[in-house]
């Protein structure tokens, strides 16, 4: 199993964070097993944004999004071209 990259450990603690205190404001939860319904829920959250982040980024997934940059696709996109 590949190792989180530091985007996937960004985005999934940001998200858990953000979520926890967010449905903590909405529901007005003061009760222990409210506050625990509400964690649980946003660490699911940050997994799945941590898991999202990791199949929008896997290698080989859009080759036509990849673009060579070197000198002839620099001539090309200036319109000089040999």
């Amino acid at each position: 199993m590949a190792r989180p990259t530091p985007a996937q450990y960004a985005t999934g603690a940001a998200t858990v964070v953000l979520a926890t205190v967010a449905l903590l404001l909405l529901t007005g939860t003061t009760g222990t097993g409210g506050i625990v319904l509400v964690a649980a829920a946003a660490l699911a959250l940050g997994l799945l944004a941590a898991a999202t982040v990791a199949v929008r980024h896997a290698p080989g997934q859009h080759p036509a999004a990849v673009r060579s940059v070197g000198p002839a696709s620099l001539r090309e996109s200036a319109g000089t071209r040999r």
